[in-house]
């Protein structure tokens, strides 16, 4: 049996990851801040799941949790770091955006360089975050949070490059979802918002053949080829 460990799996996008990985032969570590939630998660399933609670903003606790998480599993073969927040930001309160920073650049980096540096001790795994379409062009409405998913995918892009530079069966997913139907989906006017069900459907199929890059749900591939081509005169006034 496999082993993952999903951070952020209390609800969305993550929890829908977790209950699939469990049956697809995965052993699965769930983290996140509520513990009720996850409590409740593997009470579903009592033998799949591994619980450990932590708040990916605190930093100098990852490496421990995730040690501790990684030994109750047996091991790990997959590391998903799902844990993301961002809001809505138009008077650019730093309240709103701090905590973007905190979990979607400080965590994400703790986190991913855990893992990185895990699979290279062991000689292979699979590392993977769920980055956003949000990353690909900055956006007025949530600055913090756009430029947080940029930061992801550039620093997986560097991690890709690592691994290949230095010859290691580390294989490194970056997911970036459209709108999902979840709590991070804001605002009116939002267009092709897939059901939870069928982004983890399509999230664990890319990691199954380990795919470098995929857009959730796939015809989001439109949207990320467009938007670098749009003119910023155009751009502005969207």
């Amino acid at each position: 049996m496999k082993k993952a460990i999903v951070i952020g799996a209390t609800s969305g996008i993550g929890r829908g990851v977790a209950k699939l990985l469990a049956t697809n032969d995965y052993r699965v570590g769930i983290t996140g801040r509520r513990e009720q939630l996850l409590l409740e998660l593997k009470a579903e399933n009592p033998d799949a799941f591994v619980v450990q609670v932590f708040d990916l903003k605190n930093v100098n606790d990852i490496p421990q949790h995730l040690d501790a998480l990684t030994q109750k599993l047996g091991g790990l073969d997959l590391l998903l770091i799902n844990s993301g927040t961002g809001h809505r930001n138009p008077t650019l309160d730093f309240s709103i955006e701090e905590p973007a920073i905190l979990t979607n650049v400080h965590g994400f980096t703790a986190a991913a360089d855990w893992g990185f540096n895990y699979f290279e001790k062991q000689g292979k795994g699979h590392l993977a975050v769920v980055s956003s379409i949000a990353g690909i062009r900055g956006n007025r409405y949530a600055p913090a949070y756009g430029a947080s998913k940029a930061y992801q995918m550039s620093y997986m892009a560097s991690l890709r490059h690592k691994a290949d530079n230095l010859k290691l069966d580390i294989a490194l997913t970056d997911i970036r979802p459209g709108f999902v139907d979840t709590a991070m989906a804001q605002g009116d006017g939002i267009f092709w918002v897939a059901p939870v069900e069928k982004a983890a459907g399509q999230i664990v199929s890319a990691l199954q053949k380990r795919r470098k890059i995929v857009y959730i749900t796939k015809r989001w591939r439109i949207i990320a080829f467009l938007m670098p081509l749009i003119p910023g005169w155009i751009y502005k006034r969207i």
